[in-house]
């Protein structure tokens, strides 16, 4: 079922961490309840079938892979499917109803995020047999695309849906320690070679579904608290990428915006075409049929966007990435420069190979659209 296109892609593979934002079916063997293998999620997917998907299709994994020109589908490292194809690009380790906090994973039965980490050198062992080289392997790594989401579930379910942390922490001291599990995470991967990040923060949690059905009353409001301190972790996610883009060498952070595009569909649904804000389509007590077209849904159940959402958020996604983490250096040549004496080890991190010619990979990058372009205007 997955469709590869990666020939002229500018990065070799994608891995995905987290929660449900990104998992593509990694619950589905898991002994939990966070888990949604069965009709009516995946009702637009391919075939209609049911993936394990939090969302009636693709979810923003898959999306942000295809928009990266990797592959179209990206899939979960814990399928038992799962072919050598899959493994060369990329694969999602993400588990719906994660967390940092080890609380918000094992009262689930999912896959605790520093856990992941156990499935990801697993993968490289997978990795080094498949592509026959050590060197090779840590040659994808270095410029793979590795997307995280971690967050939403500590905060919405951990902190402020049961008692595990609230009487331990205030909110800015919960939201201080998540950015510390946060860098703990991202210096793991960073020693096992990752060197391209894009960290997803947390989405309006005050503004989904089960909280405004639970607790916004008859108008369904959005519950002002639960976004601040959404809002209070995002900041300090961007504040603590931004540090480590200048202490992690060679390693390259973006900060990718969830909370505000969500918050601009709920405040402002029907520039994008949306009708209902407040409801998910279903799976929820409030709908207990699913609705008729999803995409007028900005949510898909109690907590996950529709597919519809995730392609409307991705374009900008899929551009700071490409803006972003493409390319390390800007400025300077690879080699055969006074400033450059010596050959650097990774020409694809460079846009220059020397005084004043592109690298391979930045003609690569550029020729599918000079090659659309020629298709459009001369065939």
């Amino acid at each position: 079922m997955h469709t590869y296109i990666r020939e002229n892609a500018a990065f070799p593979a994608i891995f995905a961490f987290g929660d449900s934002i990104l998992d593509t079916g990694n619950n589905n063997n898991l002994r939990t309840l966070s888990k949604c293998n069965f009709f009516p999620y995946g009702r637009d997917f391919i075939g209609g079938k049911a993936t394990g998907r939090f969302g009636n299709g693709r979810v923003l994994s898959d999306i942000i892979a295809e928009g990266l020109g990797i592959k179209d589908l990206l899939a979960a490292y814990r399928d038992p499917d799962l072919s050598n194809n899959d493994i060369r690009n990329g694969v999602s380790f993400a588990s719906g109803g994660s967390g940092l906090d080890d609380i918000t994973a094992t009262s689930q039965g999912v896959i605790w995020v520093p856990e992941q980490l156990n499935d990801f050198k697993d993968y490289i062992q997978k990795l080094n047999s498949i592509v026959g080289s050590e060197e090779k392997t840590k040659e994808i790594i270095l410029n793979a695309i590795f997307l995280i989401s971690a967050g939403n579930n500590d905060l919405a379910i951990t902190y402020f849906s049961t008692s595990s942390r609230r009487f331990q922490y205030t909110v800015p001291a919960y939201t201080d320690q998540m950015i510390t599990w946060t860098r703990s995470f991202l210096q793991n991967l960073y020693d096992l070679g990752a060197r391209k990040f894009a960290v997803l923060g947390t989405l309006p949690l005050g503004c989904l579904p089960g909280a405004r059905n639970s607790f916004g009353g008859i108008l369904k409001l959005c519950l002002n608290y639960i976004n601040e301190a959404a809002d209070m972790f995002n900041e300090k996610l961007s504040f603590e990428l931004n540090k480590l883009n200048t202490t992690l060498i060679g390693a390259k952070f973006v900060y990718v915006d969830m909370y505000h595009p969500l918050l601009d569909f709920v405040n402002n649904p029907q520039k994008d075409g949306f009708i209902n804000v407040a409801d998910g389509c279903c799976c929820m007590s409030t709908v207990p049929t699913p609705c008729m077209d999803a995409s007028q849904y900005v949510f898909w159940d109690y907590g996950h966007p529709t597919e519809k959402s995730h392609k409307t958020i991705a374009p900008r996604i899929v551009e700071e990435i490409k803006g972003s983490l493409g390319f390390i250096d800007v400025a300077g040549g690879c080699c055969c420069m006074a400033t450059s004496p010596i050959l650097c080890m990774d020409a694809s991190q460079y846009i220059f190979w020397d005084i004043g010619h592109p690298t391979e990979k930045s003609y690569k990058t550029i020729a599918p659209r000079i090659v659309e372009k020629i298709q459009r205007n001369l065939a």
